[in-house]
């Protein structure tokens, strides 16, 4: 099953360090370095990602939907909040929605709808440590060598109690 990660796109940028200096001097920048980590992240893990920002802070001539570097891209209309469009996709995507806020009630919104939730700090970190070990050459896989499985071990067919004690 495929993931969706919808992002609020402003509460992301605004909760992280780096990004929110960026928004700070240019709220262009933000978004522009928001989208390269995104970008990054989708080349490792392969999910289809949309980030969602309000409209009111929409570049000129912007269109409300886009797509940069396999990121999906959308802006709410004006009068309609990014909060309104992440819960209406989340209501429709249920269990494949991944969605990626720390506003509570988005997030409340989308977890009683099935969604995931997780909050935009633990996610900016996700990206940076699958970033990092994607440079670094580390696969994502369990250290001791085991493997998940479902495969059954040991005989196939085990004789009863019965006919293996002493009479």
């Amino acid at each position: 099953m495929s993931i969706h990660i919808i992002i609020d796109g402003y509460n992301l940028i605004r909760c992280s360090s780096s990004l929110s200096i960026l928004d700070q001097q240019d709220i262009q920048l933000g978004r522009e370095a928001l989208i390269h980590s995104l970008s990054a992240y989708k080349k490792i893990k392969r999910h289809m990602i949309t980030v969602v920002f309000d409209g009111t802070h929409a570049p000129p001539l912007s269109q409300q939907k886009d797509r940069v570097k396999g990121i999906k891209i959308k802006f709410s209309r004006n009068g309609v909040t990014a909060d309104t469009v992440i819960k209406k996709i989340a209501a429709r995507e249920k269990e494949k929605a991944l969605v990626v806020s720390s506003d509570r009630d988005v997030v409340n919104f989308a977890a009683s709808r099935g969604a995931a939730t997780i909050s935009s700090p633990e996610f900016e970190e996700k990206i940076t440590m699958s970033v990092f070990m994607d440079t670094k050459g580390i696969v994502d896989q369990p250290r001791d060598g085991w493997v998940p499985t479902t495969k059954k071990k040991g005989p196939s067919r085990r004789l009863s109690k019965k006919t293996t004690e002493p009479n």
